[in-house]
């Protein structure tokens, strides 16, 4: 047995200490996000779209090459009919077989094919910016989720925390009551309002759970996978140095996608209008065509008295003698077709001024977005300061009411107002903390930054 034991030790490290580093395995913001990248459906869907767009747009510029086509009939009739490679009539029966190959190319359509081509490439890029709009929009939801988790974590400690203080306070309740100095009262209420901390925490646990659900459901994970993320130590150590709002505006501008998509699909329909214009153009075209035919009526001779006048002429014979070439230019002139050009043309004038509009409201809506967004971080950092003297001031209150409850000189329930106060103001101070830290990433993220906490995290 010990032999055994011996053998299979290494194997035993081995695996212990592999389930330990997987164990240990965390998700950063950065893990989430490019796993999101690569997994999330929506994403891959929007893929698939850029992917059908580019296969448009390849097929446009290949619709600048010449058609080819070819075609072959074997025909056999019986009865009284008329042979259409002699075009004379017979009553028995005949066998004939057609051949055709045919191309044919546009060389001048008012610069339609031109123009089509161009706006398939534009409705590819705009597409393109879509697939990178729905990145972005993914890329904030699981920022916004990875910080919940860390605001959930930092209220659940805190409601352990208060947990484990009450419990203290009870034991020395107790040990005061027993010794005469306080009144039993002020043990049942301090033991009451432990009960009412251990039901806090069990809410504050239930919260982080759901938070966690959440960003696995962000990432398409299931819920019963193995999932953590790591836990940054995040402080607020200086005033933020923010870039004016014109300044983010203006770069923003040049990178957000969604901007990017509303510019190209505007041209897109700027594109579609010339097409529509160029259908008022003269069309060119040019034709070629090679046909052959063979017919067991056709024979070697056509005199009556010759001896081959019965025998049909060979196939090979007859390809090469009813061969026949043609080429043709084509020119189709538009003079009336029931003023479907003209309001092709007006169609296409109200979808460009369309797209010009929505382009407008992309800006305005970047720049409210950026506006509030600003707002929203200035007004964030002064809630932190305000609430962290908040902090400050009761956690002193709560000490002097400690003190003084100690030796009787205040009543339990005095104790508990304190300590609930200073809880509700150290709740808020986390909540300012992460509502701040989120609103800045959306403005780094407006100004082209990777989403990450590695910035502000500091070292426990």
């Amino acid at each position: 047995m010990n032999k055994k034991f011996v053998l299979f030790l290494p194997v035993i490290i081995f695996l212990a200490v592999n389930l330990k580093l997987a164990a240990q395995e965390l998700w950063s913001l950065e893990d989430c996000i490019n796993y999101a990248f690569e997994h999330n459906l929506q994403i891959k869907q929007s893929y698939l779209d850029v992917e059908a767009s580019q296969d448009d747009l390849l097929q446009k510029k290949l619709n600048f090459l010449p058609s080819l086509n070819a075609s072959a009939s074997h025909n056999t009739g019986w009865g009284r009919s008329v042979d259409m490679a002699t075009y004379r009539y017979t009553n028995k029966t005949t066998r004939q077989m057609y051949f055709s190959v045919n191309s044919d190319i546009t060389l001048f359509n008012g610069l339609q094919q031109v123009n089509d081509v161009r706006r398939q490439q534009f409705d590819f890029l705009a597409k393109k910016y879509s697939s990178d709009k729905i990145k972005n929009d993914i890329s904030l939801n699981i920022a916004a989720a990875y910080l919940q988790i860390l605001f959930n974590i930092e209220l659940t400690n805190n409601a352990r925390r208060q947990v484990e203080i009450t419990k203290e306070q009870i034991d020395r309740t107790r040990k005061q009551v027993e010794a005469g100095v306080l009144a039993k009262g002020s043990l049942l209420e301090i033991e009451a309002q432990g009960a009412n901390e251990e039901v806090n925490l069990v809410t504050a646990k239930n919260r982080l759970t759901l938070s966690y659900l959440d960003l696995m459901q962000l990432l398409d994970l299931k819920a019963d996978s193995a999932f953590d993320i790591e836990k940054p130590n995040l402080e607020i150590t200086a005033k933020p140095e923010l870039l004016p709002v014109s300044s983010i505006y203006h770069t923003a501008l040049g990178i957000m996608p969604e901007i990017k998509s509303a510019e190209y699909s505007l041209k897109s329909a700027e594109r579609s209008l010339a097409i529509a214009r160029g259908q008022r153009s003269p069309r060119l075209s040019l034709t070629g065509t090679y046909g052959n035919n063979y017919s067991d009526q056709i024979k070697k001779s056509l005199d009556p008295t010759s001896p081959d006048f019965d025998v049909t002429k060979p196939f090979w014979d007859q390809l090469a003698d009813n061969r026949n070439i043609t080429m043709a230019f084509r020119l189709t002139i538009p003079v009336f077709n029931g003023f479907q050009v003209s309001n092709y043309i007006r169609k296409s004038k109200i979808y460009q001024e369309s797209a010009n509009l929505t382009l407008e409201l992309e800006k305005n809506r970047l720049r409210k977005n950026i506006e509030q967004a600003y707002t929203d971080a200035v007004a964030a950092y002064k809630t932190y300061e305000a609430r962290k003297r908040s902090v400050a001031s009761y956690r002193e209150a709560f000490k002097y009411a400690r003190e003084k409850f100690d030796v009787g000189m205040v009543s339990a329930t005095d104790y508990n107002v304190a300590k609930i106060q200073l809880n509700n103001a150290e709740s808020d101070l986390a909540a300012s903390k992460y509502d701040y830290i989120f609103k800045t990433k959306i403005l780094d993220f407006y100004l082209g930054r990777d989403l990450t906490l590695k910035d502000i995290a500091t070292q426990k």
